[in-house]
């Protein structure tokens, strides 16, 4: 890849103390954004509540957010059910006795088909992860945020600008995410609470690297060929990585952010202008 530079360079950012004194929840944490955000929102001083399905997973991550000199408290949950999202939600206040921002990451994607071809119970599942979860949570958190005038970020996707037959069913749910967004910024505005969308193209982290290695072998070329095609309609040249769109995140979820609600944000090196 010596023709590309497929991430920023390693010494263009310092952490700063953004979210001090804050206390953040995320849902689906996982490998790649997941972790990046745990692990950046720690960097920037937050207090972290993080959930997830694999209760080993939660465990590895709050021990490294622990080592980086933050807070974090793990709570295992599937936020497809009502139950468990009670739980979370109830669990996640009485920790620290405060939410400032709920960061709805978890995220579905449904067969790779032409969406006329997808069984409606695939996409069904789909947007119980996508949508409803994200719409519950940020019902559940709603009284807390009010409490402290915090936000709710939702992680989306430039799938929503495009219109390949294969991303269908996954542009259905985060378009669908987006009206919700949207809407809850008019009907959560009132009473003091931002919601924001952060919309990431292709970010170059394991799951999309293990896919671009299955690209790659399906066109018969290497790696660094199917990044250079990923990377070339980018102004920049090149794929964020989980870090950066970290980042561009957690300024939704600071003080800098107040004034900023039912936006958003394109993190993609300039592939879309919006």
């Amino acid at each position: 890849m010596s023709a590309i530079h497929p991430t920023a360079p390693a010494d263009a950012y310092t952490p700063v103390p953004l979210l001090q004194g804050k206390v953040i929840v995320i849902s689906g944490v996982g490998p790649g954004l997941g972790h990046a955000l745990a692990t950046e929102a720690a960097r920037m001083g937050a207090t972290l509540i993080l959930a997830a399905r694999t209760e080993q997973r939660l465990k590895h991550l709050a021990e490294e957010i622990r080592q980086l000199g933050a807070e974090a408290t793990t709570i295992t949950a599937d936020i497809t059910d009502e139950q468990q999202r009670t739980h979370l939600a109830e669990h996640a206040l009485h920790a620290y006795g405060r939410i400032d921002c709920l960061i709805n990451n978890a995220f579905a994607i449904p067969p790779m088909h032409p969406i006329t071809q997808i069984e409606l119970d695939d996409l069904r599942k789909v947007n119980e992860t996508n949508v409803f979860a994200p719409l519950r949570l940020s019902t559940l958190f709603a009284d807390a945020l009010e409490t402290t005038r915090g936000s709710i970020i939702m992680l989306n996707s430039c799938v929503a600008y495009s219109s390949q037959p294969e991303y269908s069913g996954y542009k259905l749910s985060k378009g669908t995410l987006a009206h919700l967004a949207s809407s809850l910024a008019t009907e959560l505005g009132p009473r003091g609470i931002r919601v924001n969308s952060i919309a990431p193209s292709y970010v170059y982290e394991d799951i999309n690297k293990a896919y671009f290695d299955w690209l790659a072998g399906q066109a018969g070329v290497d790696h660094a060929e199917i990044y250079r095609r990923k990377a070339e309609p980018t102004d920049l040249k090149r794929l964020a990585g989980p870090e950066e769109v970290a980042r561009a995140t957690l300024f939704l979820a600071s003080d800098l952010a107040t004034a900023i609600t039912g936006q958003m944000l394109t993190v993609d090196c300039g592939e879309f202008h919006r």
